[in-house]
């Protein structure tokens, strides 16, 4: 029996609150530039849109770079979405380059950006409609909120602000925390104010919520898979078919809880 409310709440960030597609190409390019040293310094016309069709294949930031060289060296896009576990791993080693070497390259990128022009970093992101609303009227609830994210916490916090939405301290659990998400839900539930726990937790990407699926103590936290995040039509239909996941839609989930089932 699911309970019509939660009395936590976790999202996701990219792909459930925030949609950075914009600015994710924009450091990607910026970053491949450094490493790889093209001899045209402006991508191809389709190249954005190749890179925004894939985006649901990138687990962690290091990737997008390497998701532009991939397409730069021809890789089909049908191969990419298919078998970029393997991909990835055979282009670091045919350029002899590590992941925290182009992640350390993409962080200094945005950091730099950041601090040199914070108004155009923050203007290639866009909130999903209806979702700061829903924020909003979650935080002034009885409902205890968090947002955990695989992106740095800082740029959430400032992303959040500058929608004028504030939140109070410890509620971001961000890529510093470096630790999987099913650990921070776990965290959550152990922590909570009220009893019994009721955890939601919406997600757009489907390994992350199967991985909590496999965590025999976080059985009773109720997933949901957000379809207009960063995901693919495959992944939709096998959450559709899961019976321990909610596909839930952006119209479901700026309503009343009790529509999103």
């Amino acid at each position: 029996m699911t309970a019509s409310n939660p009395t936590i709440l976790a999202l996701d960030f990219d792909g459930v609150i925030c949609d950075g597609l914009i600015e994710y190409f924009e450091v990607a390019w910026r970053t491949y530039s450094q490493i790889w040293t093209p001899a045209n310094d402006t991508p191809s016309n389709d190249l954005a849109s190749r890179f925004y069709r894939l985006r649901p294949v990138i687990e962690t930031g290091w990737e997008m770079p390497v998701l532009i060289k991939a397409l730069v060296d021809g890789i089909p896009d049908e191969k990419i979405l298919q078998q970029w576990v393997t991909i990835t791993p055979q282009i670091l080693l045919d350029y002899q380059i590590q992941a925290r070497e182009i992640g350390a390259k993409l962080d200094n990128i945005r950091d730099e950006w950041i601090a040199t022009d914070l108004d155009n970093w923050l203007s290639l992101h866009k909130f999903y409609p209806g979702v700061v609303e829903k924020i909003q009227a979650t935080l002034t609830s009885n409902i205890q909120m968090y947002i955990v994210t695989t992106k740095e916490g800082r740029f959430v916090q400032q992303l959040l602000q500058q929608s004028g939405v504030d939140l109070p301290p410890g509620v971001i659990f961000g890529k510093e925390e470096k630790r999987p998400k099913y650990e921070i839900l776990r965290q959550l539930k152990e922590k909570a104010e009220f009893q019994p726990v009721s955890l939601w937790f919406v997600e757009d990407r489907l390994k992350t919520l199967q991985l909590v699926q496999q965590q025999p103590d976080l059985a009773d936290v109720q997933l949901f898979l957000a379809d207009w995040g960063y995901n693919t039509q495959a992944e939709r239909k096998l959450a559709e078919d899961d019976q321990g996941i909610q596909l839930i839609s952006l119209s479901q989930f700026a309503q009343e809880f009790s529509a999103w089932y």
